[in-house]
């Protein structure tokens, strides 16, 4: 007894073709019986092949093709498809993945016990008002251990994240994280007792955060209150179009500024446009100001406030120029008098002035910590990859407790909230900070094991994922990509680590068996599951919602509204 289907089918190797397959069935016992071979081409009831599937899916994420560029490579290849198609195999290679990385489980857990066992790094990246997505990388394999997206990084959500984990992968032999209360708290309850440890990247700028966002807020608003950059913007445009119509001269004076010799050897028509070019070159140094810093971003790299330090250096320079030229000529220094008036808003303004003030006394505090714990060091030429440098974190604590030694001594600080707060910061978090390393059990001996510093394993990984959708998109922004990516699709970065491969494939030749032995049926509710978004609340109704007297306010609204 049989039955007889007829579909068609493309594959890499043999290109387009019509499979028709007799699928019996057993009188006996009433078992199907379906071909092997064609079951080791292609999925029950596919129009492509899983070597199509693993091609699209390794194009998309890991070699970053857009579904366009993959569409044209597969018609070189004698396979038409459609874009739809192109996404849809994509979504299906990450769950063909997901359901053998849960499968194979229990080896990587024996990999890693190889290596003494896993540290787990774990974070959440979110853009807007997006789910967030959660994943925990191993730091010692490198091996991504999982993932999920959560309506809200509470408590609640992240410890079934955790206990998953664990039951997955057994206890880890540390684990890092920022500071975030409902991980911190999330933590306690699923691992308590293990080493428990805090990025000291993160500690450095939230403590950074608390000592300087108040005034530094207050720059930023008042930078945009008055609107300065625009107006030097405009200004230099202007001046741009005069130095334009004289290229030659232009070019001469810009030798000329490097070398006054050869300043003063040039005709007095080339000098008549070097106010020009003294009041342009100065409003792209000011403006070029927010090219300043090492890549950190803020508390450690400050732009506006390095704004507004080189608009007030240039405000002094135009009236030094102003004195050393002919001070009651008007028509000699209008171009710099229209710069200097431009920044006459910012340079009036009291209450700028005042935070500037106050920020520029908390800012040595603030360096001698980061000098302490020897991390996001200054011309450190990694920006967000900085690991710290590479001392005994013993030397780092006894740095950190004699830089708040320190403030403790310091009459002007006692009374001061926020140097305060650092120093309840830094006591609170004190064990958290300072690891001692980790000795270990392994096949080949003892080995000690120093937990890293910084969570920028899972920060790295994160922005290659952002920097991956940038280059297929052109779309600075990740929010779409975030909401609409598969939580699992973070997995497929194990391919490119070659312990990891050899553990998924175990013992076959390629991706291609090891999904061929994945049951459609598994592989379908895993699909399904996988496309279920986590509950959203709508942005008017959360902020309605995170009110303590909601229900009150509801009641009075509803009484007004039928009055």
């Amino acid at each position: 007894m049989g039955k007889t289907r007829t579909r068609t089918v493309s594959t890499l190797h043999i290109g387009c073709f019509h499979a028709r397959e007799v699928i019996l069935k057993c009188k006996r016992c009433g078992r199907t019986h379906r071909s092997r071979e064609l079951g080791a081409m292609v999925p029950p009831g596919a129009n492509f092949g899983y070597d199509v599937m693993v091609y699209v899916g390794k194009a998309l994420l890991l070699q970053h093709r857009t579904e366009a560029e993959v569409v044209a490579e597969l018609a070189e290849k004698n396979i038409q498809i459609s874009l739809r198609e192109v996404s849809l195999l994509g979504m299906k290679f990450v769950t063909y993945i997901a359901i053998a990385h849960q499968r194979r489980a229990p080896d990587i857990t024996v990999e890693m016990k190889l290596r003494g066992g896993y540290i787990c790094h774990f974070d959440a990246t979110c853009e807007g008002r997006d789910p967030f997505l959660m994943s925990s990388i191993d730091s010692l394999s490198e091996i991504v251990l999982g993932n999920v997206k959560l309506p809200a990084e509470d408590e609640k959500h992240v410890v079934p994240f955790l206990q998953h984990i664990k039951q997955t992968f057994g206890v880890p032999l540390a684990l890092v994280h920022d500071m975030g209360k409902a991980i911190l708290k999330a933590v306690k309850i699923v691992f308590p007792g293990v080493p428990d440890f805090i990025c000291h990247f993160h500690f450095l700028r939230d403590i950074g955060k608390d000592l300087l966002e108040g005034e530094y807020d207050t720059i930023r608003k008042q930078l945009r209150k008055h609107g300065i950059r625009a107006r030097l913007l405009k200004l230099a445009k202007q001046l741009k179009q005069r130095m334009d119509a004289n290229p030659e001269w232009t070019q001469a004076l810009g030798t000329g500024l490097q070398d006054a010799s050869q300043l003063a050897n040039l005709p007095s028509a080339a000098l008549r446009l070097l106010p020009v070019v003294n009041a342009y070159t100065l409003i792209q140094w000011t403006l070029s100001s927010s090219a300043e810093g090492d890549g950190y971003g803020f508390p450690f790299d400050r732009p506006h406030l390095e704004f507004v330090r080189r608009v007030c250096c240039m405000h002094d320079t135009i009236d030094e120029i102003i004195a050393i030229r002919h001070p009651d000529t008007w028509r000699n220094n209008v171009h710099y008098v229209r710069v200097r008036n431009a920044l006459k808003p910012l340079i009036n303004d009291k209450i700028l002035w005042k935070a500037t003030e106050t920020i520029e006394r908390k800012i040595p505090l603030f360096e001698k910590l980061r000098k302490a714990m020897r991390i996001a060091g200054r011309s450190g030429g990694r920006g967000l990859n900085d690991e710290g440098h590479k001392c005994s974190i013993r030397t780092i604590e006894k740095r950190v407790k004699s830089f708040r030694s320190w403030l403790e001594r310091r009459k002007e600080y006692r009374h001061d909230p926020a140097v305060q707060k650092m120093i309840e910061q830094i006591d609170r978090y004190d064990e958290k900070l300072f690891a001692d390393a980790i000795t270990v059990q392994t096949a080949s001996g003892q080995v000690v094991i120093q937990p890293q510093r910084t969570n920028n394993i899972l920060e790295q990984f994160f922005r290659s994922l952002k920097r991956a959708h940038r280059r297929k998109s052109g779309n600075a922004s990740s929010r779409r990509m975030l909401r609409a990516m598969l939580a699992e699709t973070p997995l497929v970065r194990n391919l490119e680590n070659p312990a990891y491969l050899k553990v998924l494939l175990n013992g076959k030749t390629s991706l291609e068996q090891v999904f061929a032995e994945i049951e459609i049926d598994t592989l379908r509710e895993a699909f399904r599951q996988s496309q279920q978004a986590p509950e959203k609340i709508p942005g008017q109704l959360k902020a309605l919602a995170a009110l303590p007297a909601f229900p009150e306010k509801l009641i009075s609204t509803l009484r007004r509204a039928a009055a």
